[in-house]
Parts: C-alpha cells; sequence; structure tokens
C-alpha cells in the first residue's frame, strides 16, 4: 500500500517536461499511447477533485414571463401549498430541491425551463 501511495505522490509531483519524458517511454517500451499515458498522469494529479458530484440544488432564478404557470408548477414539483409556492417563485432567487440526484435535478430545469423559468443547478 505504501508503495502505490509513494507512486501516487510522484505521479502528482512530475513537472510537464517529465510527464513527456514518461510518455515517450510508455510508448517506446510498453506500447501504451502517450494520450492515455497524460490520462493517467492527469487523473493521478487531480485527486479529489475529480470526484464527481452526487447531490445537486435545483434555484429558481427568475420566474419568467408566465409566472402563474411557474408557481403551479412549483407547487406540483415540490408538494408545497400555493402560498408556499407562490413564496418561492416571489422570493427568486430561490431553492426549489436541495441535496437530489443529478438527473432528478436537470428532470426538474427542464420542466421549469419549458415553463419559461429561469434555472440553476448547483
Amino acid at each position: 500500500m505504501s508503495d502505490l501511495k509513494n507512486l501516487a505522490e510522484t505521479l502528482v509531483n512530475l513537472t510537464v517536461k517529465d510527464v513527456n519524458e514518461l510518455a515517450a517511454i510508455l510508448k517506446d517500451e510498453y506500447g501504451i499511447e502517450p494520450a492515455a499515458a497524460a490520462v493517467v498522469v492527469a487523473a493521478g494529479g487531480a485527486g479529489e477533485a475529480a470526484e464527481e458530484k452526487t447531490e445537486f440544488d435545483v434555484i429558481l432564478k427568475s420566474a419568467g414571463a408566465s409566472k402563474l404557470a411557474i408557481v403551479k408548477l412549483v407547487k406540483d414539483l415540490t408538494g408545497a401549498g400555493l402560498k408556499e409556492a407562490k413564496d418561492i417563485v416571489d422570493g427568486a432567487p430561490a431553492a426549489i430541491k436541495q441535496g437530489i440526484s443529478k438527473d432528478e435535478a436537470e428532470a426538474l430545469k427542464k420542466q421549469l425551463e419549458e415553463a419559461g423559468a429561469e434555472v440553476e443547478l448547483k
């Protein structure tokens, strides 16, 4: 395990010149294309930043021209009452739903944008 950690640390600390030399060695001696080597090195250097975000917030930035339609849609999407949905729309920018999956967030965004709202995913 410590050998792998040392290897990862070494890869992360490579200079551009070192990466180019490593790519040449991998291609010449092992038949691995340089583009693949660059991806391996880049992935090693990315660390935790490479982790994919799993929870999203759907933020209503603006109701647009059809405010009534957006209020009704927010009511249906959130299960809130009519007054609560109106308060969310009037208080834009406001969170519609928080901590949801990417697919669900994109589906909500699509529905709201089709109704004329301006929406952002965070």
